[in-house]
């Protein structure tokens, strides 16, 4: 299976590199090709450019730089999502690298009339939202409703890979994280990769 991660921390060290580097060691381990994109490693833009945003309801979508990460999503059948939420969004680098990746005609084609969009990711599989939180869980699920998932599940994926199964795995309290509680959450991981 061609697997995709999109990495996005400012910090060497943090749980959010760990917990993707986990998932992609058990992803090769069970013999599937796995591509890494490190947002912050490889100071990605997220700001959306005045070509991309002018094309947007062109003919063709304005691809330029963005052609690597296209093409990475395009072959991807599972796509994992690692970042920390902050302000009960993802990063300002992460959003940005979904305003310029899915895009049309690429992730969707606009709708006759502006009506819904038609997704074009038929081959996304599945797709594995990892995030790590400051807040208690009960201020995420019962308070905001979880937000990041909404989005996530409903509006971006369900939007442009309709089939594809969505998991979310918050990591909740990271700041008070346990080697217990962390190897408890890493076998989430394996689980939702299947390995």
């Amino acid at each position: 299976m061609n697997c995709l991660i999109v990495r996005a921390h400012p910090l060497e060290e943090n749980l959010t590199r760990r917990f993707s580097d986990f998932a992609s060691n058990r992803l090769e381990a069970a013999g599937h090709e796995v591509s890494l994109v490190d947002l912050y490693a490889e100071d990605f833009d997220p700001r959306l450019t005045a070509a991309e945003r002018a094309s947007y309801y062109a003919d063709r979508y304005d691809r330029s730089g963005m052609e690597r990460h296209i093409a990475a999503l395009g072959a991807a059948e599972l796509l994992v999502l690692a970042f920390p939420t902050w302000w009960f969004g993802p990063p300002a680098i992460m959003k940005g690298w979904l305003d310029r990746v899915m895009a049309p005609g690429v992730a969707f084609d606009h709708g006759r009339d502006f009506g819904p969009i038609v997704p074009k990711l038929p081959g996304l599989k599945q797709v594995i939202a990892i995030t790590t939180l400051g807040s208690p869980w009960w201020v995420d699920r019962l308070v905001l409703r979880r937000p990041v998932r909404r989005v996530l599940k409903t509006a971006v994926f369900g939007g442009c890979a309709p089939n594809a199964r969505f998991t979310y795995l918050p990591f909740y309290q990271a700041e008070t994280a346990t080697d217990d509680r962390i190897a408890r959450f890493e076998k989430r991981i394996a689980r939702a990769i299947g390995s």
